[in-house]
């Protein structure tokens, strides 16, 4: 499957995405979290567990019908996974999978990406809360 980027989510994301970006030879996009990218930024508000929050990303960064690879170190509840979801579709942007060193599957954060007809990968289960 043909990918244009590689995004990942603060701040471990950017350690897996980067060097994955790199060696697919294709862009890297950081989400953060409010107020922390340099460049004129479109965001995203969400609610958590525990409150509510908003990530960012720069407004160029992903360009109509551009195919995109979410990647992050863990998948627990999915919120903020569905946040830079739908933040990349605010561009125009099309995720085409979603990546994980890890799934915390008790947790259902798999099952709410998924729902929302996202592809997931992930590396290895641990079970339990």
């Amino acid at each position: 499957m043909k990918i244009d980027k590689v995004a990942g989510i603060e701040s471990r994301g950017f350690i897996i995405g980067a060097a994955l970006a790199f060696q697919l030879g294709i862009g890297f996009v950081p989400i953060r979290k409010k107020g922390k990218l340099p460049a004129k930024t479109v965001g995203h508000d969400y609610e958590l567990e525990y409150g509510a929050d908003r990530i960012e990303m720069h407004v160029d960064a992903v360009s109509k019908n551009e195919k995109v690879l979410l990647v992050d170190d863990l998948i627990a509840t999915g919120g903020t996974a569905e946040a830079a979801c739908a933040l990349i579709a605010k561009t125009g942007g099309k995720v085409v999978e979603c990546c994980f060193v890890i799934d915390l599957p008790d947790l259902g954060g798999r099952k709410r990406l998924e729902r929302r007809g996202h592809k997931v990968f992930t590396l290895c289960e641990f079970e339990g809360e």
